[in-house]
């Protein structure tokens, strides 16, 4: 199965440590989220690589390279516009001929991606999104009215939803949807979709979710046990010197 990495963003929330590397180099332990990402997809199987690339793109292909120390095929796309996160899946129209993957380059997760990949062909559809439980505090009194009268209120209430974890198998007829030339987001194929009645299903995820770009999941990221006996993720030492930095 091939699977698309997006590597395009500029990291705005982990400013400034981002003016220097791209949000997928940022370092885990001692080495970059997107080499766990790699590691974790042949873990799982996956040989041939996409990743889209835009602000400072290079280091990521200097750190890369063609993927063979990892025994993967990684190939690129260049944004010179930012496309959005689906928008940059039009540069790999010819590519993307079978079932495959497009994640977020700046997550960790352990989901198992045959058990995936198998629920999404039981249905038969073209869009399966990998959901988890996310707990969000507001930290503001909450109140419910009707007829600006006050019905309710809930101090710094918790709410609970399930939530994209930037993990997605699609079929190569979800291209149709994407303009060429501007920017298309994930929100914008969900209202696509909604809109012309077509069917979008979710796996719902019970296991490890963190989406760096949040500071308090990179804060977090950090205190986890990133050892060979960690079953989703094992480490080897981040090279600077491969990603001009050293």
């Amino acid at each position: 199965m091939k699977a698309v990495i997006q590597s395009g963003g500029k990291g705005m929330r982990l400013r400034p440590y981002t003016n220097i590397l791209p949000k997928p180099l940022m370092p885990v332990g001692s080495k970059p989220v997107l080499e766990v990402l790699l590691r974790w997809l042949r873990r799982n199987g996956v040989k041939d690589v996409y990743i889209t690339t835009g602000y400072l793109g290079h280091l990521i292909r200097s750190f890369c390279g063609d993927g063979r120390r990892w025994d993967l095929r990684i190939e690129y796309t260049e944004e010179y516009e930012p496309r959005g996160t689906i928008g940059a899946l039009s540069l790999l129209r010819e590519e993307l001929d079978t079932t495959f993957l497009v994640i977020n380059g700046d997550i960790l997760t352990d989901l198992n991606l045959a058990s995936f990949v198998a629920e999404h062909n039981s249905h038969g559809g073209g869009l399966t999104v990998a959901v988890s439980s996310r707990n969000v505090k507001i930290d503001f009194g909450v109140l419910e009215h009707v007829n600006n009268r006050v019905i309710a209120f809930r101090e710094k209430p918790n709410f609970t939803s399930l939530c994209s974890m930037g993990v997605y198998c699609m079929e190569p007829t979800m291209l149709r949807y994407i303009p060429d030339g501007i920017p298309f987001g994930f929100d914008d194929l969900m209202f696509s979709m909604l809109a012309s009645e077509q069917p979008a299903h979710t796996f719902v995820h019970n296991g490890t979710w963190l989406d760096i770009g949040r500071i308090e999941d990179f804060q977090k990221a950090q205190d986890l046990n990133w050892d060979e006996d960690t079953p989703a993720f094992d480490t080897t030492p981040l090279r600077l010197e491969a990603i001009g930095l050293g």
